[in-house]
């Protein structure tokens, strides 16, 4: 919003004039302080007389600033301002590039071009949705014991459910090797000082699980061991982490405080992890099966790029991920996201949409990739920058960085189950088969429970 962007203004400027303020008297005592002394020094009658004068002037400030502690008021009273400007900083959003249809209706998303339509398949026999499917195929997974031990959307992949899972992981990385990505196996948790750099507000609640210790550090003791109010205030905040919803958040962090050498750019990272998304505000949305669930795992695509060669490299990315597709012979869709559904990092963002031709209550394209430039937006808060030695002195600017999902593998199953069902079970896409311990063909071995068909029912009324 333009008022939030002018509350913005307002308490920097508010910031750099008490900033101003408390160097310019700082700087007024100092010097002061330095006549006073070489007057002194001198020992004649006039200079002392200088001196006394100067010192008048010096106590006079002194008595203003020193004893009755203004200098400090007026640092304290700057923290304050820097802390309240720099708050509200995370919640203006990116730059908007020119090519992003502005709309606040998702309806208004731009199709870029569609590949695989001669691809997509029809039955002659009653298709089954991928949770039926994934269900009867060798029992591939278990939703029922998982929702017992894990709670809502709880699931255990079972047979040849993990060796899906685990093949699409295989095949991925396997994907991003060859185009000289360099593999990364992040961390799960990450800490909140880290997390609130690189994460919009709004991810705390929506998407992110909190982990850590909910009792506060005892401060008497700890400045007993020596330790400062910061290093107590530091300690405090690393003990909360955060579950990643995505490696995109660790990676992000991985040169945190850096400066990257011109000749190192551009870097492509393969992000390999498992997920976990709280999915709040999702309640009802896709209930029954594993497209939208609180843990999954996922290959990203994640790469770090000068300032002039990001947009190149926002459609290299979506075109790796498009190739990835097309391996698997899955019929998808690119569209261009409306400016109002943008996280407040992108600058804009693709998104590939695979065919699903048993979505109900007609078939659909639904969410495969997220393909997004952020400029340097995360770069600034990081403090990842890029320079070169020229003239003896390091030229330095904020690097840009991109992310692109390659593969969500849940999702991918079910996109996988639909299109490649037959009425007597599933077939392996080729690219997976060396993955599938010589597995080409995924027969149905039982059906799906009575329970469980009048559960479905009753949720597509």
């Amino acid at each position: 919003p333009v008022e939030l962007v002018d509350e913005i203004l307002k308490d920097y400027n508010e910031w750099n004039a008490c900033r101003q303020h408390c160097e310019e008297q700082k700087k007024r005592l100092n010097e002061l302080s330095k006549e006073c002394g070489a007057l002194m020094k001198k020992g004649d009658e006039e200079s002392k007389k200088k001196a006394g004068e100067l010192r008048a002037e010096s106590l006079a400030l002194e008595g203003v600033l020193v004893l009755k502690a203004s200098i400090a008021e007026d640092e304290k009273r700057r923290e304050q301002l820097d802390k309240q400007y720099k708050d509200k900083i995370p919640l203006v959003g990116n730059i908007v590039h020119d090519s992003v249809p502005i709309s606040k209706d998702e309806k208004d998303n731009e199709v870029v071009r569609t590949w695989g339509d001669d691809r997509k398949p029809t039955f002659d026999f009653p298709m089954l949705h991928h949770h039926q499917l994934l269900y009867r195929i060798g029992g591939g997974y278990d939703p029922e014991r998982g929702v017992k031990v894990s709670g809502h959307r709880g699931y255990f992949l079972t047979n040849v459910g993990v060796l899906l899972n685990l093949a699409l992981i295989s095949y991925a990385t396997a994907f991003l090797n060859a185009k000289n990505y360099e593999l990364l196996q992040v961390p799960l948790m990450v800490k909140k000082t880290i997390i609130s750099e690189t994460c919009q507000l709004s991810d705390f609640d929506e998407q992110l699980y909190k982990v850590g210790e909910s009792k506060p550090l005892d401060a008497e003791a700890e400045k007993e061991k020596g330790k400062t109010d910061k290093q107590i205030e530091k300690e405090e905040e690393d003990k909360d982490k955060y579950l990643i919803a995505t490696s995109e958040q660790p990676i992000s962090a991985f040169h945190r405080g850096e400066i990257i050498e011109p000749k190192s750019l551009p870097l492509r990272y393969a992000g390999i992890s498992t997920c976990f998304r709280k999915e709040a505000g999702k309640s009802g949305h896709d209930a029954w099966g594993i497209y939208r669930v609180h843990q999954f795992d996922k290959v990203e695509q994640f790469c770090i790029t000068s300032p002039e060669d990001s947009w190149p490299m926002h459609e290299e990315m979506l075109k790796t991920s498009e190739e990835f597709y097309q391996s698997l012979g899955l019929p998808y869709r690119v569209v261009n996201i409306v400016s109002k559904e943008l996280n407040n990092a992108a600058a804009k963002k693709y998104d590939l949409e695979g065919w699903f031709p048993a979505y109900t209550p007609t078939a659909d394209y639904r969410e495969l990739v997220s393909c997004s430039n952020c400029t340097d937006y995360q770069s600034r808060r990081l403090n990842i920058k890029w320079g070169a030695n020229t003239a003896d002195h390091w030229s330095k600017r904020y690097v840009h960085m991109l992310n692109s999902t390659l593969c969500a593998t849940t999702r991918t199953i079910c996109c996988i189950l639909e299109n490649y069902q037959t009425a007597d079970g599933v077939r392996v896409p080729e690219v997976l088969q060396p993955y599938m311990l010589g597995k080409t063909f995924l027969p149905f071995v039982r059906e799906m429970p009575v329970v469980a068909e009048k559960g479905k029912k009753k949720q597509h009324k």
